[in-house]
């Protein structure tokens, strides 16, 4: 058997699997044997102690065992089988919806049951539907097992089929004795790593012996073998990313720009030291005869739309067109109406486009941009639909690119492929990237960090109060408007449904024009009218309305400084990281501003954590920090974009020590074997190295 015999060899020389299997496997990325050996657990259940039912709790899973006090078939809405057991700690029903009759005539009253399973809790106690489950000789009978791996799964294809089809493969991995080592073998040796065929045995059948508290924890050294391997081959990709675009060529545009002096000229207010610093590292990228990569960072309100203007202007002068684009209508027409405002009295046409502009104006829109009469165009996700032609593409800014899909990235990219050039592209987001997820998941970006406030600005205060106290709240907004302030109110809801957030907003508004009747109060929602939620954001603006009650849609973009109290109605179901860019939207005056949060009890540990840091901090790095420890880092290279990180068995957080050695091996391995490290990037990241590019 050749070392590559796994990676070439089809899944569908497994007992078992035909082309219908295989199809199903596809789905999870399995092709080959190989991807069978890294569809790693991404947890493991512990079967070898007992939980007493007393302790156990909703939701847990656990090893369980009892004498049978009951067994009855009861019809309610569904015909089951109930067996009622007891450990003398608490009782626990075993219901079956599929069952037969020996099924019952099993469970004789006094018989001693052992069953694996996952705890609810219904109006009857605790029960456990379809455990696994054997009923024992005696109530001393050893316990044999050992953890047991859960592999992620999909429809059609469950835990014993995967774990069927891994014991096939590590039986030919036992026969075979070596799976194909890719990184470099004497600096694996000296740091003492076991082999790679060791660490994929461990992993996936742990031996009776294993210490279960590391493997739970993943810090078991066979896991961490296999998370070096896994960090390394994304470094790779990042590595070999970053070499691609700099043989990619983009055109070249000089720092000097009449229309970036007559843009500053115009200004009211001077640029802070750190948007100049900023802008000089934009200048040098743009000069290069190679695409720009930069990623800059800015806290809320920090001024990164106007670093963006500049490198905009200055790519204008040198002849070409420039396209932004917002993840969010409300914040593209902010952005709109900001290059407006700049960009018209220079003499420049700025274009709009939205998925809600139709027939003629949007064709009206469609030829300036062909044409390249408008040099500058804005807009959501539309701007890179077939229909979309650009003149001379040469700078792509995306604001907030964690919040688009990487194929709506990509596409847009394309679009301003010509004649072999690659437009630059500059990446804002106000959602600071921890120094860990910079480390690994942007190594392919230059990073630019915006690390100053514009002088005046007041740091918000953030009051943490229960929902019970709505009326004190309503008092404190009564009293802001009395004084001449304005005041947004937040209302958030758990269910993605836009229309059940509407719905809960339209409520709070009504609420509140009741207790405040003296008070101009406004609606702003999804799905609103582009022109109505211009039109109420405009009046807010003029400070015409005083309260302006919303759904998250003014999370981002929105410039009111006499703003100044901002409510957020149930903020233990956001993320830290849209907590702080809602708070962002106060305290852009000089005035002293506020935040409260408005929770409902019970609280989780995570949603009192989360609340604990906004209370404490205003520092956004210190926020982008902490989310990453509560939520685990985002995906990067593939195609989702929250949640967890797609490692399949590294983890951000848990293996930073990894970060460094991981960083070296890539460095290493790209010097020394280009064609290893292409295999070793096809071994952990499939087809999702691509996505990188963008």
């Amino acid at each position: 058997m050749t070392p590559d015999f796994f990676a070439t060899t089809p899944v569908t020389q497994l007992k078992g699997v035909g082309a219908a299997q295989a199809e199903k496997l596809a789905r999870l990325g399995i092709h080959n044997l190989q991807d069978i050996l890294f569809h790693l657990p991404f947890r493991y259940q512990d079967r070898t102690r007992l939980v007493p039912i007393g302790s156990t709790r909703e939701g847990s899973e656990g090893l369980i065992q009892g004498r049978v006090l009951m067994a009855d078939i009861v019809v309610r809405k569904r015909r089951s089988l109930i067996c009622r057991i007891e450990d003398g700690t608490g009782q626990l029903n075993l219901r079956f919806f599929h069952f037969s009759a020996s099924q019952k005539t099993q469970f004789q009253t006094g018989a001693i049951v052992r069953c694996y399973g996952e705890i609810r809790l219904t109006g009857f106690g605790k029960e456990m539907a379809h455990p696994e489950y054997r009923v024992l000789s005696g109530a001393d009978e050893p316990i044999e097992a050992q953890l047991t791996a859960v592999y992620p799964a999909t429809e059609g294809i469950q835990q014993p089929t995967l774990r069927k089809l891994s014991d096939q493969v590590l039986k030919l991995l036992g026969k075979a004795q070596s799976v194909a080592e890719l990184l470099p073998v004497e600096a694996m040796h000296a740091a003492q790593w076991p082999t790679l065929t060791e660490a994929l045995h461990y992993v996936h059948r742990p031996p009776a012996e294993a210490p279960v508290q590391a493997l739970l924890d993943g810090s078991h050294k066979a896991q961490q073998r296999l998370a070096l391997e896994e960090l390394t081959a994304h470094h790779l990709s990042l590595l070999k990313l970053r070499k691609r675009v700099k043989e990619q060529c983009a055109q070249v545009i000089p720092a000097q720009s009449t229309l970036e002096q007559s843009l500053l000229a115009s200004l009211a207010f001077t640029p802070t030291a750190a948007q100049q610093r900023v802008h000089q590292e934009l200048c040098r990228d743009l000069q290069q005869s190679h695409p720009m990569l930069r990623l800059v960072q800015g806290d809320v309100g920090s001024g990164k739309t106007l670093v963006a203007a500049r490198a905009a202007a200055m790519t204008i002068d040198a002849g070409y067109q420039v396209v932004m684009m917002a993840p969010t209508e409300i914040l593209a027409e902010q952005h709109y109406h900001a290059f407006v405002e700049w960009f018209e009295p220079l003499g420049l046409t700025v274009a709009w486009l939205s998925g809600k502009l139709k027939g003629k104006k949007r064709n009206e829109q469609l030829a300036l941009i062909q044409s390249g009469t408008a040099q500058m165009v804005v807009g959501t996700h539309a701007l890179f639909q077939d229909e979309v032609d650009y003149r001379d593409l040469a700078l792509v800014i995306i604001d907030e690119q964690h919040r688009f899909g990487v194929h709506q990235r990509m596409a847009l990219k394309q679009k301003g492929q010509s004649e072999g050039m690659i437009p630059h592209q500059l990446i804002m987001t106000a959602t600071p990237i921890p120094r860990t997820l910079a480390m690994s998941a942007y190594a392919d970006l230059d990073t630019s960090v915006i690390d100053e406030l514009p002088p005046g600005r007041t740091p918000v205060k953030t009051v943490v109060l229960e929902s019970q106290r709505r009326l004190d709240v309503v008092d404190r907004v009564r009293h802001a408007c009395l004084q001449g302030r304005q005041v947004y109110w937040v209302c958030t809801l758990i269910e993605e449904s836009e229309v059940l957030q509407c719905q809960a907003a339209e409520d709070t508004a009504e609420q509140l024009k009741k207790f405040l009747p003296e008070i101009e109060i406004e609606l702003v929602h999804g799905r609103l009218k582009p022109a109505q939620k211009a039109d109420i954001m405009d009046r807010f603006k003029r400070e015409e309305i005083q309260v302006l009650v919303a759904t998250t849609v003014i999370e981002v973009g929105v410039n009111v400084p006499n703003a100044s109290v901002m409510i957020i109605e149930n903020p233990e179901r956001l993320g830290l990281a849209q907590l702080h860019q809602l708070r962002g939207r106060v305290g852009r005056g000089t005035t002293e501003s506020f935040c409260l949060l408005l929770y409902q009890k019970p609280l989780s540990k995570m949603g009192r954590e989360r609340l604990e840091v906004m209370r404490e901090t205003n520092d956004g790095f210190v926020i982008a920090e902490k989310d990453l420890h509560l939520r685990g880092p985002g995906e990067v290279l593939g195609t989702r974009q929250t949640g967890e990180m797609s490692f399949r068995i590294a983890d951000l957080l848990r293996d930073e020590t990894l970060l460094e050695e991981s960083k070296q091996m890539a460095a290493l391995l790209l010097e020394r074997d280009p064609a290893r490290s292409e295999r070793l990037i096809q071994r952990w990241l499939g087809n999702a190295a691509q996505y990188g590019e963008v």
